[in-house]
Parts: structure tokens; sequence; C-alpha cells
């Protein structure tokens, strides 16, 4: 799976949670440039809630840079109450995806890319998952008693108000429905190339431990993915959703949080120098 089609000269480069809805992201994202007319880019998720924001922000960059990769935050999938577009779950995921397609971004229901630049040849995956509810805080049997905790203690996730999984009955029975099509999809790779792994949410559990509140950590991601940077041969993980950008070790394996975040932030912390993280960094691969 997977059509090779790659620079010579460029670079693949990623980046996550623009949220391009608060004008100062916005005219960040407006000055987004590639360095080489070949690069590539990998866009990680929560660009934005409304599906004209997302359209506007993907279809600057996918003019500007060779090939643009798109995952699905929980924003996009939101259906807030300010978007004329009231699709919800599938719908609306489908929706996102035509939307793709008609700039010419792919996205985790298109064939596979193979990068083919420094770091490739590789097998670009971009990933559609969701979560479970699985990530556990410490002392909690289960889901509904986490969830419960979380409640208590006033951290609750807007997903539970705007993120609606129809025609499923829950998330966790999405989230396993995109599972056992991912696994599927990954399963027939080319067993001999090694791959980029692109989801909004941490594939691994243990990025998650240093949230500020700890609870959050149910909606972040699934074990079910715990092995897969190893199942999958991956030479980098790319994800978003934590607004903590850094770079964790798994395995061997670098895992890159690329994400911009909201600009109460990046207005205090800094914003992440250079923004479009390089995947393969020259001396980054071991």
């Amino acid at each position: 799976m997977g059509s090779a089609i790659g620079p010579p000269g460029g670079r693949l480069y990623a980046v996550s949670d623009l949220h391009v809805a608060y004008e100062q992201n916005r005219q960040i994202v407006a000055g987004l440039l590639p360095r080489n007319e070949a690069d590539w880019l990998l866009v990680a998720g929560d660009i934005a809630e409304k599906s004209t924001d997302v359209e506007w922000a993907l279809g600057l960059l996918a003019d500007r840079f060779a090939t643009v990769v798109w995952v699905p935050g929980n924003h996009e999938l939101w259906t807030h109450p300010d978007d004329p577009v009231t699709l919800r779950g599938v719908e609306r995921y489908r929706h996102l995806v035509d939307v793709c397609r008609g700039l010419g971004v792919l996205t985790p229901e298109d064939p596979y890319p193979v990068w083919t630049g420094p770091g490739g040849p590789v097998t670009v995956a971009p990933l559609f998952v969701l979560y479970d509810y699985s990530f556990l805080p410490a002392g909690a049997r289960n889901s509904r008693e986490a969830l419960a905790r979380a409640d208590d203690s006033g951290v609750v996730c807007s997903d539970e108000f705007m993120l609606h999984p129809d025609p499923h009955p829950s998330r966790e029975a999405w989230c396993r429905s995109r599972l056992a099509y991912t696994r599927r999809r990954l399963d027939a790779c080319d067993p001999g190339l090694r791959t980029v792994l692109v989801n909004h949410f941490p594939l691994v559990r243990a990025p998650t431990a240093v949230l500020r509140h700890p609870e959050f950590a149910l909606w972040c991601g699934t074990e079910a993915t715990a092995d897969w940077h190893l199942r999958y041969r991956a030479a980098a993980v790319v994800y978003g959703h934590l607004h903590i950008p850094r770079v964790t070790w798994h395995d061997g394996v670098p895992h890159r949080e690329v994400s911009l975040g909201y600009p109460r932030e990046w207005t205090r912390w800094g914003k992440p120098d250079p923004l479009l993280r390089e995947v393969f960094p020259q001396g980054a691969i071991r």
C-alpha cells in the first residue's frame, strides 16, 4: 500500500494544534512557508472547530507545500454550535475527508504515500483511532469510575458535549471500529519499509504523565496502540493534542509532539522554534 512520490530536495515537516479560530494563531498560519518547493507537511489535527476554518488553513498549506497530510483532531470532529455544518460523528469526518480531497490533501482514508527524501524511504501513515478511556488514573478500576472522578475534580473534556460518535453508540465503540480498520491498513503496508505514524493522540501513554491534570489522560488515547511503533516498524511517531511540544523516545523510536497550542499558552511559554518540526532532523535518527 502506498505510492512512491517524493522530493528531491524537500524535507518532511510536521505541526499540529493550530487552533486558527484564534486570530493570533491564524496570523501565524498565514505566514507558514516551506523552505523548499518539494517540502511535505504533516498536520496532526486540531486545526479548528469550524469546517470553513479547517478548509481555509489546509487550502493555504496545500498551495504552498508539495504534499500535505492531515489527520483529524478532536476539535475538527466537534459539532460546534457556531458551525453551520451540523453533521455529527462519522458523517462529519467523511465531510472533512471530502474537503481534503477537493484540496488535494491526503487523509487517513487515502493510500499511504511513501516519503523518499531524508530519512526515507518510509511509508507515511496518517491515522485516526480516537480514544477509549483506557488511560486510567492511578487507583481507578474502570473507565466509569475514572470519568466520575474526573467529573468530581472539574476536569471534563468538551468532547463529552460536542464530539458525537454517531452512528456508533459511544466514542469507545467508534474507537474500536477505527482501530480494526487501521490495523488492516497497516498490516497491508510494505513490510520492507519503515513507517512514520501520524496521529492526533499519542500512541503510548507515557507522554501524558506530565499533564497538569492527570485526569485528562482519559481523553488522550488508547492502550490498544501501545506497541504500534514496534509492530509497524516506526522510524518516527508524530502526534499533538497535549500542547506540550517535545520529543520522547520509546523503544528507540522518537515520538514528536508538534503542537502550537492556544495563544495563552505560547505567549507564556514561547512558541516552538521552529514551529514546523522536521520529522527527520539531521543527527536525530538512531
